[in-house]
């Protein structure tokens, strides 16, 4: 009761007034859909669609130069909107710089762990970032980049049918049909199960 009691408090403290935020985040552990609503009203950016989910390790240097779509996910990724090689540069050869870019995130986008997103970068809609990938051009529509830099590996939509092909033929395949999102909690135990044994024993199936 003390700690659902202590939640409660620190979730409004962070999401209504912007306080002891530090302390939410480690008691409470808010999670995508969470965290995007406390920076839907704290985090400064440009805009923000609608059903984004951002992870807490998700960063971003300059979130006044980024606009996020709508159902953008982030997991721990960084976005980056300017050079901080100026300062550097500027003391050497006397001169002033300016290195800051947009970072245009379009709708049904996803990020992995780890990416990073480099300042002057627009991310079409329907593209999903692999973890590591380090975006330095912009990326067009329908597309899965990953590398580093990024390049295109696939189109979205291609890539869509392949797991759903896949997806059907698994031992779980009725209990992925009838999950609720991406995540049921309900359900969840079971599949972990049903997975380990396919993964390690695929002799059985429960």
């Amino acid at each position: 009761m003390i700690k659902r009691g202590l939640s409660f408090f620190l979730r409004n403290m962070a999401i209504k007034n912007n306080r002891l935020v530090a302390l939410y985040k480690k008691v409470c552990k808010p999670n995508g859909k969470e965290w995007a609503q406390y920076l839907r009203k704290h985090g400064q950016f440009y805009a923000m669609g609608e059903d984004c989910l951002i992870e807490v390790g998700a960063s971003f240097t300059d979130s006044a130069y980024v606009r996020l779509g709508n159902n953008v996910h982030l997991s721990g990724c960084k976005l980056i909107g300017h050079d901080g090689s100026i300062g550097m540069l500027g003391r050497r050869y006397g001169v002033k710089l300016d290195r800051t870019g947009k970072i245009d995130i379009r709708d049904n986008v996803f990020i992995g762990e780890g990416a990073i997103i480099l300042p002057g970068v627009t991310i079409g809609s329907d593209v999903i970032v692999a973890a590591g990938a380090v975006v330095a051009s912009s990326v067009p529509e329908n597309s899965v980049v990953g590398g580093v830099p990024a390049k295109f590996i696939i189109q979205t939509s291609a890539l869509v049918e392949k797991w759903r092909e896949d997806t059907l033929v698994l031992p779980w395949a009725e209990l992925i049909e009838r999950r609720e999102g991406a995540f049921d909690p309900v359900i969840e135990p079971k599949l972990i199960r049903m997975r380990v044994n396919y993964f390690y024993n695929k002799n059985s199936d429960s």
